[in-house]
């Protein structure tokens, strides 16, 4: 998967988990904040975000992984889900 397909199944999952507006979803950028900033990620979506991440990307997400930092950020869930992807291959 090339960096821009992840980016763009990455914000397709966003909108859908959250129910944003795909338009909405596809204008973040990497300093967009996330956790805290969007009131549709409740702790509640956290679990259903992850959940849908590890589906769609085909990745395994243990609990060690999960912080505060990777999901502040578009960026940061980015970065992760692109290592999580390195890892896999």
């Amino acid at each position: 998967m090339t960096d821009l397909s992840v980016d763009r199944e990455l914000k397709a999952l966003i909108a859908d988990v959250l129910g944003l507006d795909p338009a909405r979803a596809a204008a973040l950028e990497g300093s967009s904040g996330l956790f805290g900033h969007l009131p549709e990620l409740d702790s509640m979506a956290v679990a259903g975000l992850l959940t849908e991440m590890e589906d769609r990307l085909d990745i395994v997400i243990d609990d060690d992984d999960v912080d505060g930092e990777m999901l502040e950020t578009y960026g940061g869930l980015l970065a992760f889900a692109e290592a999580k992807l390195a890892e896999a291959a």
